[in-house]
């Protein structure tokens, strides 16, 4: 279920009004089913709309979606009471998901700080400061010029807010700094194929920041498709950070300058990254892990292990490639002198 401090909820079509719609072509089928919201594969109820594309690992044995779009010939292991076989399962679970829910806006032509926002003792707002319908911020809380904070998004007591700041979709604990020009909670980086070209996938999480952690400038959080993107309590992420959607983010984490951490990444407590270290999606690193600067990481990184490189690797075979490669280069060097 999504939450509807965030996102709102805008009907409740059957699946064959939904089918209608996308003008699509029922597999199997109890169209007269009622969807009011989205879920993942493995969690979606009656009432929810999700897809398959070929993952059914991912379902537990008792789910059982209200419309699942699945990819052809995937349609007899599917466990819905409507199933849609397509070549675009992905997309096609977008544009019915538009037809159920929706982000909440900001509202344009209200006051800058809502009515119906709720601050509170000595918060410092800047000039220019936006505060969306349900939003809440807390005490002794610091929010610099021209920040916006959207609708519904929670805000903890001694908080430090930078200048120029964009906060939505996002629940904040108390004691956290986000510097200047971070974005927090914006759509994840989803890209569905169509008929027509790649197409941007609506995201239905929230941006979890937890007590004492602090974002960089030009920092970006974003939020999760269906489950939440977490930064654990005393993190610390460096300036010019891309964290993607779902990664999880565990306590006392240190990232350097530049990192950039794709999605559905859990990173362990304690890890340590260094500056411009790139991680590849659904990869692990485990607590206390140390990653040297630069290191691109595509495979899963054992607790208390360090690793480096491009493709990073244990911290002592890297060095020990590194050091035969200049020797070997300075030999072929005195060869052909």
């Amino acid at each position: 279920m999504v939450d509807p401090r965030f996102y709102e909820h805008l009907g409740s079509p059957t699946a064959n009004e939904i089918c209608a719609a996308l003008g699509l072509t029922v597999s199997a089928a109890s169209g007269d089913v009622r969807l009011k919201s989205v879920a993942p594969l493995g969690r979606a109820g009656e009432a929810d709309v999700t897809f398959s594309e070929g993952r059914q690992k991912d379902r537990t044995p008792d789910a059982r979606a209200g419309l699942c779009f699945v990819s052809p010939g995937e349609g007899g292991a599917a466990l819905a009471h409507c199933i849609v076989e397509t070549n675009f399962p992905r997309a096609f679970f977008s544009a019915a998901a538009s037809l159920i829910v929706r982000p909440r806006k900001l509202p344009t032509t209200s006051a800058a700080i809502d009515e119906t926002a709720v601050i509170g003792p000595g918060v410092t707002l800047g000039h220019g400061v936006v505060i969306g319908p349900g939003a809440a911020i807390g005490a002794s809380t610091e929010i610099g010029p021209n920040t916006v904070i959207g609708s519904g998004v929670q805000i903890g007591r001694g908080c430090r807010i930078g200048s120029g700041a964009v906060i939505g979709f996002a629940l904040i604990g108390d004691g956290v700094t986000i510097l200047s020009g971070a974005v927090i909670g914006e759509t994840g980086f989803g890209v569905a194929a169509t008929q027509k070209g790649p197409e941007l996938v609506p995201h239905f999480g929230r941006v979890i920041i937890q007590d004492g952690a602090s974002i960089g400038a030009l920092t970006t959080v974003d939020r999760g498709l269906f489950d939440d993107t977490i930064i654990g309590e005393r993190s610390h992420i460096d300036n010019h950070g891309q964290i993607a959607h779902n990664v999880r983010v565990g306590a006392h984490v240190v990232m350097a300058a530049y990192a950039g951490i794709s999605g559905s990444v859990t990173i362990g407590d304690g890890a340590l990254l260094g500056g411009r270290v790139g991680i590849a999606d659904h990869v692990t690193i485990g607590a206390g892990a140390r990653l040297g600067a630069g290191s691109g990481v595509t495979r899963d990184v054992p607790a208390g292990e360090s690793h480096g490189g491009y493709p990073a690797k244990p911290l002592r075979a890297w060095l020990r490639e590194t050091a035969w490669v200049a020797r070997e280069s300075q030999t072929r060097k005195s060869r052909d002198n």
